[in-house]
């Protein structure tokens, strides 16, 4: 919370300094409003003069019209300042969220950014606005009906002052217990989102599989936990209003009890006792609009701790300064002494010396692990000249879409290192790095907009250079037909596409931009044989620069390819061409033989 207060509204300091002079203007007129009506009842009316009481009644009527013009402003002025700094952190958050590493996402996890985007955004501008209006306005109030109440009558003020430490005791205690109750609250929060989320995107499997009773169960168990720690904070926070209610009802008894006796005894008069009562309900109101914002900024201070998490979370993959540099501080992190000598004489195959030269994707001794126990990647090392494709096949978890993933950096390796062009990528600026590719991830998004749109997701393209794009990845033809008839826009995910209409327009996106280099990562599985060889045949003759790496699990799709790679859990069991690894390599022939039908030599 304290970077929302001294950052994010610092720019606001100047206005909220009107706005509470505004506000504090606005609360003194109310104040004087029933000072004026004592003076009126105890001095004015005994001298029977209307003109006297038309003028102090037109000071009170003047009071009032201040009061609601300047309160009036004030809230105005608090609710843009509001609006104007959630708007600022709102933005600010996502664009983190944007650049948040993979690791980072899943530490955080979706739905969890997505409550923190949203309702905590929402709390912390409700703090914002009502600190401005009641934050200003109830301890001015509060203090001010004391103050006055203390000049109409000293005694009857001390009656109802011994009420306040015992409230101020009662609203530290709750405030103290209600604050974690909120956290785990937000905490379950993110839970529900998680299975909603899930459930409605995944709500055909669920229908397709009859699992409509079990998740109901699911949804049933979570939706208990929230609406139990909800129960738990606001039952906490409830005992706020009664409390305070009773001691200041308490105090009140007190006050009309030593009141009457005052009265009877000569020793204080009408109008004093009721302005007194008049001031015990704004005092009392006060106090009711101090705890309610108590329960408000139990919920933003939970809040901008998790907004805050997000903000101040660091660089998760920092650019290195120089190979040299980098290279002798990641090896002395990663490889203990004995690792270092068998280093030293290992003699480098002359393709890495060449790699650091020549333009194209180096692989030097590359191993990486998610949990950094058992590797996902072990020891891989390859060369591709610029222009030049590779193919990538396996069986499912042996680490093809993680190879992608180290290469665009989106995780950093543990041990060894990529060159682009010469370049260790963790020297390269992120946005360098970035558009040096062009990718289809295996499960890549449509977004709700037109098939221009997805394609050219907010790029500086030209209308030409995305049809051509679309040319390419076999799509213009569907898509032309898609104009005439309903029009170009696309549902949620893609939801009035095929698979492979999907897969042709997220590769039109890749290729749109003419890429450097070009990551297909399983992103021709819902094309037919025929559509599959026009694109590759596309590729070939148009982006003949661009190197490629094609991840697939169809023969078909990588046998013409430069290199291909054959990885079983994370290792490198096979690379070189497609006749070589047919002659040499045992699991590429029997995936051969299970995709054609030819025999296994």
């Amino acid at each position: 919370m304290k970077k929302i207060i001294s950052f994010y509204l610092k720019p606001y300091y100047k206005r909220m300094g009107i706005g509470f002079t505004v506000k504090f203007i606005g609360s003194i007129m109310d104040l004087c409003i029933p000072w004026v009506l004592a003076y009126v009842i105890d001095n004015v009316i005994p001298m029977k003069s209307l003109q006297k009481i038309y003028l102090w009644g037109g000071v009170m009527i003047f009071c009032s019209f201040v009061a609601v013009a300047f309160n009036i402003i004030a809230n105005r002025m608090a609710s843009r300042v509001a609006s104007d700094a959630t708007q600022i952190i709102r933005h600010d958050l996502f664009a983190k969220t944007m650049y948040l590493s993979d690791k980072q996402t899943d530490l955080f996890t979706k739905p969890s950014l997505i409550s923190r985007l949203t309702t905590d955004t929402y709390n912390v501008n409700q703090m914002i606005g009502r600190i401005q209006r009641l934050g200003v306005r109830a301890p001015i109030l509060l203090v001010g009906g004391i103050i006055f109440t203390m000049a109409l009558d000293p005694v009857l003020a001390s009656v109802l002052l011994l009420v306040m430490p015992v409230l101020a005791i009662v609203m530290i205690a709750v405030s103290r217990k209600g604050m974690p109750l909120y956290r785990r609250l937000q905490e379950a929060a993110d839970k529900f989102v998680c299975l909603v989320r899930e459930d409605i995107a995944g709500i055909r499997v669920i229908r397709a599989l009859s699992k409509m009773d079990y998740e109901k169960d699911k949804f049933d168990r979570i939706n208990t936990l929230v609406v139990t720690c909800e129960r738990n904070a606001e039952q906490t926070m409830a005992v706020l209003n009664p409390a305070m209610n009773m001691l200041l009802n308490l105090g009140l008894v007190g006050v009309i009890l030593a009141g009457a006796y005052r009265v009877n005894a000569g020793t204080s008069e009408v109008g004093k006792i009721l302005a007194f009562m008049t001031y015990f309900t704004i005092i009392l109101n006060a106090m009711m609009s101090i705890s309610r914002m108590f329960v408000i900024i139990n919920k933003a201070v939970a809040s901008g701790a998790r907004i805050e998490q997000v903000l101040d979370c660091g660089e998760d993959m920092e650019r290195m300064c120089g190979i040299d540099k980098e290279e002798e501080s990641f090896n002395a992190g990663v490889q203990n002494d004995k690792e270092k000598e068998r280093n030293q004489e290992k003699v480098r195959p002359e393709w890495e010396e060449q790699g650091r030269k020549q333009k194209g994707i180096v692989f030097d001794h590359v191993t990486f692990s998610y949990n950094k126990k058992e590797p996902n990647l072990k020891d891989i090392s390859l060369s591709l000249k610029k222009g030049e494709m590779l193919g990538v096949i396996g069986a499912t978890g042996s680490g093809k879409t993680t190879l992608a993933a180290v290469l665009m950096r989106l995780v950093d390796v543990d041990q060894g290192r990529i060159l682009i062009d010469g370049m260790d990528i963790r020297s390269l600026e992120r946005k360098e790095l970035q558009k040096k590719f062009g990718v289809v991830f295996q499960n890549d998004t449509i977004f709700e907009d037109s098939i221009y749109e997805n394609v050219r997701m907010g790029r500086e393209l030209s209308r030409e250079e995305v049809i051509k794009a679309l040319e390419y990845a076999q799509a213009d033809e569907f898509t032309r037909e898609k104009e005439r008839s309903e029009g170009a826009m696309l549902d949620i995910k893609g939801a009035n596409l095929s698979g492979g209409q999907k897969q042709r327009i997220l590769i039109a996106r890749a290729l749109a931009a003419r890429p450097d280099i070009l990551v297909l990562d399983d992103s021709s599985s819902a094309l037919d044989y025929r559509t599959d060889a026009k694109l590759r045949k596309q590729l070939k003759e148009h982006f003949r620069d661009t190197t490629t790496i094609m991840i697939a699990q169809r023969i078909s799709s990588v046998m013409h390819a430069d290199h291909i790679l054959v990885l079983e859990d994370g290792e490198m069991i096979g690379y070189g061409t497609h006749e070589e690894l047919m002659e040499n390599c045992q699991v590429y022939r029997e995936i051969s033989s299970s995709q054609t039908g030819e025999a296994v030599v």
